[in-house]
């Protein structure tokens, strides 16, 4: 069958679309993890550790979801997106291991968090993925 414009973009927003729902499934079976040893099943270790499972199954699943989005791509898309990740990768490493050393060797008066990195990470993803949009505009 004969790959048209019609057929990549149709396909696109299957893969967009799911995407979306591994991600949205990603994100509640985390929410269930932070929260339900506290709010639902009172600390019970068995709970716990099939809530991390389940999350751990979906962040899988959400992987191979991006993988197969990627792939649908047109070139450009695809290059914008890979210029984006390889970006928030290499800012991650660094920024993470830095941010981590000031804890380590006590330079700040906090402990370093996870969830400070996660938010750099998205907003490098983003801003990567906005500058390579405009970028080939």
């Amino acid at each position: 069958m004969k790959k048209t414009k019609e057929n990549c973009v149709s396909n696109t927003r299957k893969t967009t679309l799911n995407l979306s729902y591994w991600s949205g499934a990603w994100v509640l079976t985390m929410a269930l993890v932070a929260f339900g040893p506290k709010f639902l099943w009172e600390e019970n270790a068995t709970l716990t550790i099939i809530a991390i499972l389940v999350n751990l199954g979906f962040g899988i699943g959400l992987i191979f979801a991006n993988k197969k989005h990627l792939n649908s791509l047109d070139e450009l898309q695809r290059k914008i997106q890979l210029e984006a990740m390889a970006l928030t990768l290499g800012v991650a490493v660094i920024f993470g291991l830095t941010y981590s050393n000031l804890d380590v060797t006590n330079l700040i008066g906090y402990d370093a968090e996870i969830s400070h990195l996660v938010i750099l990470i998205g907003v490098t993803y983003l801003a990567g993925s906005v500058i390579g949009t405009l970028r080939y505009r």
